[in-house]
């Protein structure tokens, strides 16, 4: 029998505070694109608190990953999701994996 194993918590939603540290900016980064991009749409508990789900969050990686790594204006990313955005998912999922393969062949070099 296999020891069990528990599975990992996945979280419905995420605050403003865990979204912005998750992209290491200020959450009045994330308040301003929310106001910028319709494909941004948190939910809001009675207080008016931001409530991020996972595709929000998916939404934002697409986001960052042309405005702070390919120097898009705001109105080049907007135009740009709005022309192919399973282009633009599918490029940043790709420049994503290629970060994570390079830091292990970094780590690979140092331990050598």
């Amino acid at each position: 029998m296999a020891p069990y194993k528990e599975k990992p918590i996945t979280k419905l939603y995420y605050s403003i505070g865990e979204v912005a540290a998750m992209f290491d900016v200020n959450t009045s980064l994330i308040r301003f694109w929310e106001k910028e991009f319709d494909i941004l749409k948190p939910k809001k508990n009675k207080k008016g608190n931001r409530l991020f789900t996972q595709k929000d969050v998916d939404n934002l990686k697409v986001i960052y990953h042309l405005v702070k790594e390919r120097g898009f204006t705001l109105d080049g990313a907007k135009k740009k999701l709005r022309d192919n955005k399973d282009d633009t998912i599918q490029n940043e999922e790709i420049v994503e994996r290629l970060k994570e393969i390079k830091s292990f062949l970094i780590e690979l070099r140092d331990s050598i």
